[in-house]
């Protein structure tokens, strides 16, 4: 079976947590023993929301907090599901469970439509190029089913996707707590022609990320025997096999490979994202942080990035101010030199800004004290993503994706 990465958001009481429950618990995957311990601490019926919110501090307050991973199963499909919390307090572990989906399942209260959190969520699922959007219109049951209602929330939607970006999306109508179109069609929408949720999930396409040509941050330079020197790392993109033309980056020296060894020893030939260490066939000065790519399309090194970030540090950023940019294995000083727009989520327009504050997402323009080799993210993620660290206090103050 083929495996799903998916990631659940929304605005704070969208009923996601009660989603996943659902979800997990009509799929027969909840052990005896953690079912008991819901009935338990249920008041009203079985609160599966319960199965996911794991943090004592979750329960209390009745909302999710940190991203909350469950693996399942059902005979078609594997999935990974990471629950993301709707709290803006919370909004950067957004980006970290979104940050490896293959799809972004939203939800949105039908009550509610559209709430600014909602918003934002959507804009990060673009920004992230999650390659699947669904957006299940929850709460269906307290609208009394109502076809207009639904189809309200899907144009908002749709018009929010076009300024935003939004990937293949997907509208389904649901109830989490009434189980309505999450694992069986439901009669009381006999409107809706759609697959019900789960079957929607176990058949979207998962087709792999295009493949581009090689590209190895180097980890760890190791000696070998008669003190060879092999570069170590985990291979980002690509394959590499002994014979390709390749180029050390930032430096430019050209080269080829003369062997490859994954972790059983001398392969063929090994892919992504595996694990590699390569011997080049000349004496090339490694070290760690610098980039191994396949010369015929290798990124070119820049001291300069034009870039979406998302901030997820409580201290506002201003022009002017210093970091650490970590980009693959490499680490440079980096400095915010502009603020080119920052998203109103209102008006979806892109402002001129003169800070960024916790969980504003902006276009801006960093100059760097090191030379990096980074692609455009939408071309390659895993080259074309990095972190800025704050000097003094080491916290990640931002994501970011190179345009």
């Amino acid at each position: 079976m083929d495996l799903l990465r998916l990631a659940t958001a929304g605005s704070v009481d969208d009923g996601k947590s009660t989603l996943i429950g659902r979800l997990l618990y009509d799929a027969k995957a909840v052990l005896a023993d953690q079912l008991a311990h819901v009935e338990e601490r249920s008041v009203d019926g079985l609160d599966l929301a319960l199965l996911t919110d794991g943090l004592r501090a979750e329960r209390e307050q009745g909302i999710t907090i940190d991203v909350a991973y469950r693996s399942f199963a059902t005979p078609r499909r594997r999935f990974i599901l990471a629950d993301c919390p709707g709290h803006a307090q919370y909004t950067r572990n957004m980006v970290t469970g979104a940050s490896t989906a293959d799809l972004a399942l939203l939800l949105v209260d039908a009550r509610a439509g559209l709430t600014e959190q909602s918003r934002r969520h959507a804009a990060i699922a673009a920004l992230l190029d999650v390659e699947h959007v669904i957006v299940a219109i929850n709460k269906m049951d307290l609208v009394d089913y109502a076809e207009s209602r639904f189809d309200e929330i899907v144009r908002d939607v749709i018009e929010l996707g076009a300024a935003i970006g939004l990937r293949e999306t997907d509208f389904i109508p649901i109830s989490a707590l009434k189980g309505d179109n999450v694992v069986e069609r439901s009669p009381n929408m006999p409107w809706y022609e759609g697959q019900p949720l789960l079957e929607r999930l176990e058949t979207v396409p998962v087709e792999p990320r295009a493949v581009h040509a090689a590209r190895l941050p180097v980890q760890l330079v190791l000696r070998g025997e008669n003190g060879a020197r092999w570069a170590a790392g985990r291979l980002a993109a690509g394959a590499l096999k002994a014979g390709d033309e390749v180029v050390v980056l930032p430096s430019g020296t050209r080269t080829r490979v003369a062997e490859v060894r994954d972790a059983d020893g001398v392969a063929a030939v090994v892919e992504a994202p595996l694990s590699v260490s390569v011997r080049l066939e000349d004496e090339v000065d490694l070290a760690r942080g610098e980039l191994i790519a396949a010369v015929e399309d290798a990124p070119t090194p820049t001291r300069e990035l034009n870039a979406t970030l998302c901030w997820l540090g409580d201290r506002p950023a201003r022009p002017g101010d210093r970091f650490q940019l970590k980009h693959g294995t490499r680490s440079v000083p980096a400095k915010l030199d502009s603020v080119e727009g920052r998203i109103d989520f209102e008006t979806l327009e892109w402002p001129v800004a003169e800070e960024l504050r916790l969980n504003d997402i902006a276009h801006v323009k960093l100059r760097l004290g090191g030379e990096i080799a980074a692609d455009v993210y939408a071309r390659c993620h895993a080259t074309g993503a990095f972190i800025l660290v704050d000097e003094s206090s080491l916290d990640t103050v931002a994501a970011g994706m190179v345009s």
